[in-house]
């Protein structure tokens, strides 16, 4: 700063107050992540509880969704912010009745009703953690459509926080290619080619190149599990 023509340098001590300052906020984000991840491990403990598709499904979608964003170039802030709503996009089928999830079959027009409500019990639960604002909104619009008819508010494109439409690919890819009971799942190159088929109107196209560029990437290591940092735990790649 200048003060009477004379150019005055901050003091040591101010500057080592601001570096004090500086460090205090580092800490307490630290500590915020630490709290977060707890609350993350010990929602989904529940979650794999009330049914352990659901969570071993949310583990894939994480996996799918950090895959996207690495190739995206997300910074480690919003890689985390996207961990999370990957592994709370489906929170709230823990009050979806055991009769509608676990139903083998096609849902009928009431059950899909009920169904379609999950995206807004997972907002419902994860607003109310401090932080979490973002978090519950990419859970909450997970099943908006880029072309504007998916669901619960008809978001369309840009409309769509970036993190749900990642979201969304890698949910679908996972519905996809996980083996069920009543049906095998697809090679990972047919559901590519369905992923290809449906951008533009289902998926943001060029989040699919994205996620398909990155996808490749991975195979060619040929590793049989992933890593989940919040988890801080391995999984299994194949989805039983």
């Amino acid at each position: 700063m200048k003060k009477n023509n004379v150019f005055e340098i901050p003091s040591l001590t101010t500057s080592l107050s601001l570096l004090g300052m500086a460090g205090q906020v580092e800490d307490l984000k630290r500590e915020n992540r630490k709290i977060s991840e707890l609350a993350a491990r010990t929602i989904l403990k529940a979650l794999d509880v009330k049914d352990s598709y659901t969570f071993g499904h949310s583990m894939r979608v994480a996996y799918f969704s950090l895959v996207t964003g690495r190739e995206a170039g997300l910074s480690e802030e919003d890689m985390h912010e996207l961990e999370l709503s990957a592994l709370f996009h489906d929170i709230g089928k823990i009050g979806t009745p055991d009769a509608v999830l676990n139903k083998p079959s096609r849902l009928s027009e009431e059950e899909f009703q009920i169904m379609k409500q999950h995206p807004d019990k997972s907002w419902e639960i994860l607003q109310m953690y401090p932080g979490f604002e973002a978090i519950a909104s990419n859970a909450r619009f997970h099943h908006e459509r880029f072309d504007g008819k998916g669901y619960p508010l008809s978001l369309k494109g840009d409309e769509i926080p970036m993190g749900a439409r990642i979201i969304l690919i890698a949910d679908t890819f996972d519905a996809m290619t996980s083996t069920r009971p009543y049906r095998k799942g697809l090679p990972y190159e047919v559901a590519f080619d369905e992923l290809i088929q449906f951008s533009g109107t289902q998926f943001d196209p060029k989040l699919v190149k994205l996620f398909i560029q990155g996808m490749k990437k991975e195979a060619l290591k040929g590793e049989e599990e992933f890593f989940i940092p919040t988890m801080d735990r391995k999984f299994n790649k194949n989805a039983a």
